[in-house]
């Protein structure tokens, strides 16, 4: 007998019937996060799964999933929590906001871009300075192995 579900997310469930739900096994595997990442970020207040079964299982949705693609995106550039909270937040403003609050919405998310540009910069710096000390240790590898 499948359980009921019930709808549970701050998020558009309007076609909540017609999508695939998917429990957090499910949606850890198809994002590439573990279950209890998942949990964390619901913690946080960055996804609230879409439904829940009778049971208590989490039910995610393909929107659901992309949220948390966005939160693990956002993870190696080194954005905070309450960071990430707040760039949903807009996100989810810019769907349904009216044409007064709208620049102020894109203001915020163009700092969000100018931000994680910066980041992206930055790792791109890292990178290669850690790819010329392995091409240093490759040369001196080569250097000092003995001839066959």
């Amino acid at each position: 007998m499948p359980e009921t579900v019930r709808n549970v997310g701050p998020q558009d469930n309007s076609g909540l019937a017609a999508g695939r739900l998917m429990q957090i096994g499910e949606a850890a595997d198809r994002v590439g996060l573990s279950i209890r990442t998942i949990r964390h970020y619901e913690d946080a207040g960055l996804i609230v799964p879409s439904a829940r079964s009778e049971g208590g299982f989490r039910l995610y949705t393909e929107p659901d999933l992309d949220r948390l693609a966005v939160v693990k995106r956002m993870k190696p550039l080194g954005f905070t929590l309450d960071e990430m909270r707040d760039f949903l937040s807009v996100l989810d403003a810019l769907c349904t906001a009216d044409e007064d609050d709208r620049p102020a919405l894109l203001d915020r998310l163009g700092m969000f871009h100018t931000v994680a540009t910066a980041r992206v910069d930055s790792l791109r710096e890292q990178l290669a300075t850690a790819e010329g000390f392995a091409d240093t240790l490759r040369h001196q590898l080569d250097q000092h192995r003995p001839a066959h």
